[in-house]
């Protein structure tokens, strides 16, 4: 099988390494509009060859799309005239606006995938062979693709080490809104806050693992995040109201000095460790 990957940062480029090594794919084709990128994922072994968008459309089986999810929905316009046999996937962490955007055309070659699996680090230099691998994988509204382009996604992302999970698109945008998009606002909020109240040597001297955990997810990329945003906005802003409303509980119980009710408060967290 011949693969090609558009976009060759973080996430497309492990994506590259781990499918170098399989031996149902034949090659794997990169195409990145950065051309820094495109040389440095050569370089980097990421994959074997850098085409052009077009050459790709006709050359390979099976075309995965690892850019920024607004970038997604422009690209799949660009994809109606691929061949009935070609597998389209999607690799964007937001799924119902990258679903309803995907032209009738190509609607049966389309699987929607989203990989639970990142750092903050972003670019082919950060791309690294077992991101993927023991990570789950959520693919969306099945039904709605062809049979043999979700049995072919399954296969090649099992293969790399995959857990496949099926969800429809509604209930992933709701359930990542505050398990994953949450925690990304959470951290740019708190970072941006310690910023303007602290000095550079306070945070140096003093930042454990705490404050340094919490906020290094504030180093990831503000063009793929901002577009997440723009897409889950409703269920991001629900997410940030239930935030808010247990932080205000905090407040309340600390400024009223009930530090039973506070530890009781505290106590009911711990229960994510049974969970975990």
């Amino acid at each position: 099988m011949k693969v090609g990957i558009i976009g060759l940062g973080l996430i497309g480029g492990s994506l590259g390494l781990a499918l170098r090594d399989m031996k149902l794919i034949s090659s794997v084709s990169g195409y990145d509009l950065n051309e820094q990128n495109q040389c440095d994922a050569l370089k980097l072994g990421l994959v074997d060859e850098i085409i052009g968008f077009e050459e790709m459309k006709n050359k390979c089986d099976m075309i995965f799309l690892a850019i920024p999810v607004e970038a997604i929905v422009k690209t799949l316009q660009n994809l109606k005239d691929i061949p009935k046999s070609t597998t389209i996937v999607d690799l964007g962490s937001t799924k119902e606006q990258i679903l309803a955007s995907c032209p009738q055309e190509i609607r049966e070659n389309f699987v929607a995938a989203h990989p639970m699996a990142g750092t903050e680090n972003s670019g082919p230099k950060a791309a690294f062979k077992t991101l993927l691998n023991g990570a789950v994988v959520v693919i969306c509204d099945d039904k709605n693709a062809g049979e043999t382009h979700i049995k072919k996604t399954v296969e090649i992302l099992s293969h790399a080490g995959m857990k496949i999970v099926f969800m429809n698109s509604k209930s992933h945008d709701h359930h990542v809104g505050i398990i994953s998009h949450l925690p990304h606002a959470i951290s740019f909020s708190l970072v941006n806050a310690t910023l303007k109240e602290e000095d550079k040597r306070n945070i140096l001297l003093l930042a454990g693992g705490s404050f340094s955990g919490m906020a290094r997810i504030a180093k990831s990329s503000p063009d793929m995040w901002c577009d997440i945003f723009k897409q889950n906005k409703d269920n991001l802003l629900s997410a940030i109201n239930s935030f808010q409303s247990e932080l205000e509980i905090c407040k309340d119980l600390i400024k009223n000095e009930k530090w039973s009710e506070l530890k009781e408060w505290m106590e009911s967290a711990r229960k994510l460790r049974e969970i975990l």
